[in-house]
């Protein structure tokens, strides 16, 4: 799609022509006058809906660079139906500059035959317009009105040229405006008069035509020939391209602009032999349509929650209710909602490519993230998370440990060593649920029924974790070595249940470090969790605390600060005794749970309904859980 440009037309009519007795020289043909404001502009496209244009004058809103680097000051001649403004140039700006948000030129006309003439037209208000032709690069919306256009303010834009036009613009023709669009200007109600807009000044006044000096004129081509030189061979040089080059370009006698192309084209082909990486900085204009939906989202999502932040663009969505947001959604598709009632809006609102199936799907998604965040795991912290790519069947290696070195002698070979390893397999497995929203909710305005619900789905999916996680624990399935989990076997498991006390707390740390591996080799493990259903939270968390002394006052406590207790009410309706000891799962593997790949937690889906009459939700977990190794637990069924 070629890239749009916009005119905008100013009147000259209203300036104070301070100078305009004074003489102008042959030698300072210059004009200086506002080329653009924050004025509001209506404009409409072909394929776009009316809208209105403010441009923003703050430094970081308005590239100068075109204005200040020479940009042509041209002379608007008429309108043909093909080929638009016949435009041709009688200046050139030296100067521009941002000034009580407004923009400001310095430009100094030609001195050519048959200036003088057109300088007096614009002295006497022959030629009364400025036009100044822009570049936008990035807009937002800042407005979103009903029944009159949106408000958007521009804020990157560029100005290319300056036009001085003879002939003043009417705001229904559109003379001297773009080919491809239509602009008004914005007029008082009240006095049915357009606003005033620039107020241009002009530095001297032209009375006759210029004689010229053919010695300057020679002077002056000459420097710029040597400008010219001087800028080719610095473009080639800041690249590394050979002299030769620019020597050529210098004797064919081309432009700076036209050389820049020649040296990016030879850049490409030694490229072509010669790769090379590079980097550049891709700026990316944020689309409105989403934009427009994270605002609403966020807007419904204070409703439901107030005690979440608005930003200052949802605040204009904030006291609309689901039917006022369903039709906000309809209109922006182009569809007129007056005269439909609350139930054709909101059946309408889940049609065709509407946004509020979009919204609502985010307030879901929001409100199912933070739910699943704040849902208490408490499995997290001892047990080892894992992912994997897909469906099959996980295989995990228990690894032994490494054999032992042996001493090399001077000339001597080293010996081969094998690991031996034992295997751990679990499949992913997926749990889910389906529930529909219908446009009764909208109508309604249940703003839980897209909050809470997905919130509930987020609980259950944390719940579910939990369950599996502990449910190893308390099962005590046997492994790959058809030995249960916790087993005389294994040496992770007392004959005789004991109490949390020092003694039994001594004994089960002494039979974690004792651990050995597969080639029979101490482990040396270090307990770091303490494992209690609900009924023994406090006697543990007395016994890892460093106030507490165990039996008797003259006795410290050796386990204070030993352990971290977690605290796990589903082992009690297995047990309220029964405790366990986890090392870190850094250190060795214990119990490991494991998500889809990029699918770490629980997921939504949004639909259109088929089976009802608005939208469905989706919630999906992919999870699984699996006991490794067993050297790393240990149990003890209490007393």
């Amino acid at each position: 799609m070629a890239e749009q440009l916009y005119n905008r037309n100013f009147d000259l009519n209203a300036t104070k022509r301070a100078q305009e007795d004074q003489e102008t020289s042959s030698d300072n043909l210059v004009l200086v006058f506002p080329f653009s404001s924050e004025e509001p502009y209506l404009r409409a496209g072909f394929f776009e809906d009316p809208w209105i244009e403010i441009l923003g004058h703050k430094s970081e809103e308005v590239d100068l660079s075109r204005l200040n680097s020479g940009a042509p000051v041209l002379l608007n001649h008429g309108m043909s139906s093909t080929e638009g403004a016949s435009l041709r140039s009688v200046g050139v700006t030296t100067r521009a500059w941002i000034e009580n948000d407004r923009g400001y030129v310095e430009v100094k006309m030609s001195r050519r035959d048959g200036m003088g003439p057109l300088l007096q037209d614009i002295v006497d208000g022959i030629i009364p317009n400025v036009s100044v032709g822009y570049r936008i690069n990035e807009r937002q919306l800042i407005k979103v009105n009903k029944d009159s256009p949106h408000e958007y303010r521009v804020t990157r834009w560029q100005p290319l040229e300056v036009t001085l036009c003879d002939i003043p613009a009417d705001s229904t023709v559109g003379i001297g405006r773009s080919i491809n669009t239509i602009e008004e200007r914005i007029v008082d109600k009240e006095t049915m008069e357009e606003k005033s807009v620039v107020e241009p000044v002009i530095a001297q006044r032209a009375v006759e035509t210029p004689k010229i000096d053919i010695e300057q004129v020679k002077a002056d081509v000459l420097t710029a020939e040597r400008k010219r030189a001087d800028e080719i061979k610095q473009v080639c040089r800041s690249v590394s391209i050979e002299d030769t080059l620019s020597d050529d370009m210098i004797k064919r006698g081309i432009t700076v602009e036209d050389a820049r192309k020649e040296v990016l084209d030879a850049l490409a082909k030694r490229t072509e032999k010669t790769p090379v990486s590079s980097r550049a900085d891709i700026h990316t204009l944020r689309d409105e349509t989403e934009t427009r939906r994270e605002l609403m989202a966020e807007a419904v999502m204070h409703r439901a929650r107030p005690s979440n932040q608005l930003s200052d663009g949802a605040r204009q969505y904030a006291g609309l209710t689901l039917v006022d947001l369903a039709r906000e959604c309809v209109e922006v598709q182009g569809v007129k909602t007056r005269g439909m009632d609350r139930f054709q809006i909101a059946g309408r609102a889940f049609e065709g490519t509407s946004d509020l199936p979009n919204i609502l799907a985010n307030v879901a998604n929001k409100s199912l993230r933070a739910a699943y965040e704040a849902a208490p795991r408490t499995f997290t912290a001892w047990a080892r998370q894992s992912s994997a790519p897909d469906f099959k069947t996980i295989t995990k290696t228990v690894l032994s440990d490494a054999p032992a070195l042996e001493a090399v002698t001077e000339n001597g070979e080293f010996k081969r060593g094998f690991v031996t390893d034992g295997k751990e397999t679990y499949q992913l497995a997926t749990v889910g649920k389906i529930i529909g929203l219908t446009r009764q909710a909208i109508i309604n305005d249940d703003m839980s029924a897209f909050t809470r619900i997905p919130a509930m789905f987020a609980t259950a999916a944390a719940n579910y974790e939990s369950d599996t996680v502990y449910g190893i624990l308390t099962a005590n399935a046997a492994l790959a070595d058809s030995v249960a989990l916790f087993h005389s076997t294994h040496a992770n498991l007392t004959g005789t249940g004991t109490a949390i006390a020092v003694t039994s707390l001594g004994v089960a740390r002494t039979m974690m470090r004792k651990q050995k591996t597969i080639k029979n080799v101490v482990m040396n493990l270090r307990p770091r969790y303490l494992i209690v259903p609900a009924a023994l939270e406090t006697i543990a968390a007395q016994y890892v605390s460093a106030n507490y002394v165990a039996n008797q006052s003259s006795t410290i406590n050796p386990f204070a600060g030993a352990f971290e207790v977690i605290s796990e009410a589903r082992l009690d309706d297995n047990s309220a005794t029964a405790w366990y000891l986890a090392a870190d799962p850094s250190m060795i593997d214990t119990i490991e749970y494991c998500y889809l790949e990029g699918q770490n937690g629980v997921y939504i889906e949004t639909r259109q309904g088929f089976d009802v009459d608005g939208m469905e939700i989706k919630a999906r977990l992919d999870f699984a859980a699996k006991a490794i190794d067993y050297r790393g637990l240990y149990k003890n069924v209490g007393a």
